[in-house]
């Protein structure tokens, strides 16, 4: 069911890129703009209307923007690629309230994407090196050279060092975004570096016993079937086969499981944005105001909503394994990929013929890891950091909770009748601080210390769970 929200008139409209996460850690996604001129924040009011703020009133010639969570505190920040000088951030102070920095400038803590000119155009965050910090590759394009040189900023646990041409990733071909995946299911994520102009060129990542390094592997691999260019390129598994594909535009090279491609040309009118959008473990598309459904296959599959407790809130940044008969895949959170538009930010896994998932692995940005063995698969979970993994409720999606900020009593507005379900409330450590059955729509929270709290609401092994505030 389609639904028109209303939002304030933008200063500044997502011409350019959009990114959605949940930034105030109120339980509800917000959004970011990005255009030539300048950002705009729309933070969402949790009643379905949004606020917009600015934070700066500097002038950004905005490429793609990210929620992530820089230094990671726990708290999202959002990172800006600009066009015409260096790149821009905004620090998030644990309490929704974000501080505008520019690489280069005094003051700033990071230098990110700091080339004088810019042209800083499709900025992913990845862990390419599996020490459990998230990384950020930079798609650069125009001007003269170096100014299209990629850019790989690895993170040190500390701060952040530019090293692609150390690692083999110091491409200067004109290009607008990356797809980054686990193409050959070993463990370590490679790249396809789109071309807006040029050549496409796939790179294979040689893993821990050669430092990460990177070797192209574009000749043998199939991907110079495909010569129309684009600047949208993003990685999904579009028919559960456990190899992950890559979407150009319109077009889809299927991965054939041997580190291989077969080109699907012009599946879609264009580029768009991907998730599944009925629920069926199939990846859909959205291109403008049309709709394809992926008409699936009988092939298994199990879908993961991260919530952070320690880490933030959607769990950005947090590193998705599972184990099947057949092997091992991984999946990166993140929060804008590809160049303009912002795709799903549930974790997708196409399992195949195996009828059976051993167990789930999620690295989490605070450094939990959490274990859950044999879920139940063609499911949509929720994993929780620190909690066990339960199945989405779907006839409570729609929840929404408020007041939030609560002083006393938390009303909780869904389709159905909650009498009988289990509400159970933790705290940001994982502590639970209330667990009751519930007979009305309404939970007394009055007891509760001022603080950011979890609610989860279960019945028969399914849940949903939405965060909130106690004043």
């Amino acid at each position: 069911t389609a639904m028109n929200i209303s939002t304030p008139t933008a200063d500044w409209t997502p011409d350019w890129s959009m990114a959605i996460g949940d930034y105030n850690a109120d339980g509800y996604n917000d959004l970011l703009y990005g255009a030539w001129g300048g950002v705009t924040f729309m933070r969402s009011e949790g009643d379905m209307t949004y606020t917009k703020h600015s934070y700066n009133d500097a002038s950004v010639a905005s490429q793609r923007t990210n929620f992530v969570d820089l230094n990671n505190d726990g708290h999202l920040d959002a990172f800006v690629c600009h066009d015409v000088a260096p790149s821009v951030y905004y620090i998030n102070d644990g309490n929704g309230n974000l501080s505008f920095y520019q690489s280069s400038t005094s003051g700033a803590p990071y230098e990110l994407a700091n080339y004088y000119s810019g042209g800083n155009y499709g900025s992913i965050w990845v862990d390419y090196d599996n020490d459990r910090n998230i990384d950020m590759f930079i798609a650069k394009c125009g001007g003269a050279f170096p100014r299209y040189v990629n850019q790989m900023h690895h993170n040190t646990g500390t701060g952040y060092v530019e090293n692609a041409a150390e690692i083999g990733l110091d491409d200067d071909d004109q290009t607008w975004s990356s797809a980054w995946g686990d193409f050959d299911n070993d463990g370590d994520m490679d790249v396809f570096i789109g071309a807006s102009s040029g050549p496409h060129v796939l790179k294979m990542n040689n893993g821990a016993a050669n430092n990460y390094s990177f070797t192209d592997i574009t000749a043998s691999s199939g991907v110079s079937a495909l010569t129309a260019t684009s600047r949208e390129h993003v990685t999904f598994d579009f028919d559960n086969d456990g190899y992950l594909d890559i979407v150009s535009g319109g077009n889809i090279l299927r991965n054939n499981g041997d580190m291989t491609f077969t080109l699907a040309a012009n599946v879609f009118s264009g580029s768009g944005s991907y998730g599944d959008l009925n629920n069926d473990g199939f990846i859909d598309a959205r291109r403008g105001s049309n709709i394809y459904l992926n008409n699936g296959n009988s092939n298994n599959w199990i879908t993961i909503s991260t919530v952070g407790t320690a880490s933030n809130i959607n769990g950005i940044g947090a590193r998705v394994e599972i184990h099947t008969p057949s092997g091992m895949q991984i999946r990166d959170v993140r929060s804008g990929d590809g160049f303009e538009f912002m795709n799903t930010l549930n974790t997708h896994f196409g399992i195949g013929t195996d009828t059976t998932i051993d167990s789930i692995v999620i690295y989490w940005p605070s450094g939990t890891v959490d274990t859950y063995t044999n879920p139940t698969i063609n499911t949509h979970m929720i994993a929780t950091e620190g909690e066990t993994l339960s199945i989405e409720d779907e006839t409570l999606v729609s929840t929404v909770i408020y007041p939030n900020p609560a002083k006393s009593t938390l009303f909780i507005e869904t389709p159905v009748s909650l009498t009988g379900k289990i509400a159970t409330v933790f705290d940001l450590n994982g502590k639970r601080v209330l667990n009751t059955k519930l007979e009305t729509n309404s939970l007394d929270v009055s007891h509760l210390g001022s603080g950011m709290y979890l609610l989860r609401i279960e019945e028969h092994g399914k849940s949903i769970t939405r965060k909130f505030i106690k004043e």
